[in-house]
């Protein structure tokens, strides 16, 4: 994909840094990782290095999640604007900028009708994904706006759509209605995609992190206390404390968010060659 570079600050974004420094290195980061060189030593390369490259396969897969301090994503109403301040927006959007596709599930592109661009720091668009088995996306969604970049829907055999010239089709066979993530990766492999960021919803990057199929994900914490809502995660349950998962975890503190680096390559499977 050729190179394209957004201004950010557009659509009442600010950007993540005011340090002409901070912008420069990431404009470095942005371009060692497109080249496969050592970018400068910076802040960014201990955040988003290690998303250059995966460990199990040729893919690297890296899900997102923004959530409270007692492990919500959103109100019992829904309302998830915004969890995370400033800060964690703009990680949100380096994410953006240093994949290849961003991935969302049918649930999230009709609840947040998200534009998935970057806009809050510099970088180029991601193609955008939406998981959608049943013909459900509306051709009017954000996420189809034609800016040049790849648009693609993942979908059953015989689910009927109908979408706006140019969107991609990726048709998969489902088992009870259901795409398995395994097959929806090397889906996105086969078409040149393979630095992959699931970003929503909780029961789309739950699913990946239940399959094996997540090499990392990232925790944005905010503080701020909902009391209820929506979990972040919805994995099957367990009955002991000894069965929990227990990544290898970075920490880096984002302003007054705290963003928690899971390494879950331990639980990675093969996806591909």
């Amino acid at each position: 994909m050729p190179k394209q570079v957004f201004a950010f600050g557009s659509e009442g974004a600010h950007p993540a840094s005011g340090c002409a420094a901070d912008d420069f290195l990431w404009n470095d980061f942005l371009d060692a990782m497109e080249e496969g060189r050592s970018p400068l030593a910076s802040r960014w390369v201990s955040q988003f290095g290690p998303l250059r490259a995966g460990k199990v396969d040729r893919m690297m897969v890296v899900g997102q999640l923004g959530q409270s301090l007692d492990g919500r994503i959103a109100t019992h109403t829904g309302d998830s604007k915004y969890i995370n301040g400033p800060a964690g927006l703009a990680h949100l959007h380096r994410l953006r900028a240093v994949v290849d596709a961003v991935v969302v599930g049918i649930g999230t592109a009709l609840a947040d009708d998200p534009l998935l661009t970057v806009r809050l720091v510099a970088g180029r668009h991601p193609a955008r994904v939406v998981i959608d088995p049943n013909g459900r996306v509306p051709a009017n969604a954000r996420l189809f706006a034609e800016d040049g970049v790849r648009r693609i829907v993942i979908t059953t055999e015989h689910a009927v759509l109908a979408l706006p010239p140019g969107v991609e089709i990726l048709r998969l066979p489902s088992c009870d209605g259901q795409l398995a993530p395994a097959a929806i990766l090397q889906a996105l492999a086969r078409s040149g995609l393979t630095r992959i960021l699931i970003e929503g919803g909780a029961q789309t990057l739950s699913g990946f992190i239940k399959a094996g199929c997540l090499d990392r994900v990232h925790v944005v914490v905010a503080p701020i206390i909902l009391g209820s809502g929506r979990p972040g995660f919805d994995l099957t349950p367990i009955e002991w404390i000894d069965q929990a998962m227990r990544p290898p975890v970075l920490t880096h503190l984002l302003e007054g968010e705290v963003l928690f680096d899971c390494d879950l390559t331990v639980h990675r499977v093969r996806v591909t060659g």
